[in-house]
């Protein structure tokens, strides 16, 4: 019976190239000429110190800009609290999300069958199984999740006919 599984994964080589490459840019670019802001990869996550919140915002777009071209789509990242650092510098924890929660699957599982389309859809851990007798019912279900334009960017993989 073939199948695929729908799965939301982040290339971290990726991630660390674009971190490096923002790196470059804060040292050459004048606005951040003589500032202490720094960019880094740490257990799963992007470690961002700034001198202020306007570097830090300039941050944010550089990074969002850089992963972009990677192909890392910014629902992949979730901003955690802004910590005052020493003096008038600010940091920043930015996780990148893999796997897909348990909201998100229940909704996507929800929205597939609600749809009526001849494919059958299970949880497993932080992916979804999608099970079908035809190959068509399998790409219909592929187009159905891409349109539902969901926050978090998500792959097809293990397509198996």
């Amino acid at each position: 019976m073939p199948s695929f599984d729908i799965v939301s994964e982040v290339d971290m080589s990726e991630v660390e190239n674009a971190v490096q490459n923002v790196m470059r840019e804060v040292g050459t670019r004048y606005d951040f000429k003589g500032s202490k802001s720094t960019v880094e990869v740490v257990d799963g996550g992007i470690k961002v110190f700034a001198d202020d919140d306007m570097k830090l915002n300039q941050m944010h777009e550089l990074i969002r800009g850089h992963l972009q071209r990677r192909s890392i789509g910014p629902g992949q990242l979730d901003y955690q609290k802004i910590d005052p650092a020493a003096g008038a510098s600010v940091r920043q924890m930015i996780v990148v999300k893999e796997g897909i929660d348990r909201d998100m699957a229940r909704k996507i599982v929800k929205e597939i069958k609600g749809s009526k389309m001849k494919v059958q859809v299970s949880i497993q851990g932080e992916e979804l199984r999608v099970t079908g007798k035809k190959r068509d019912d399998l790409q219909s279900a592929m187009q159905f999740v891409k349109d539902l334009g969901l926050e978090q960017p998500v792959q097809f993989k293990n397509f198996r006919d």
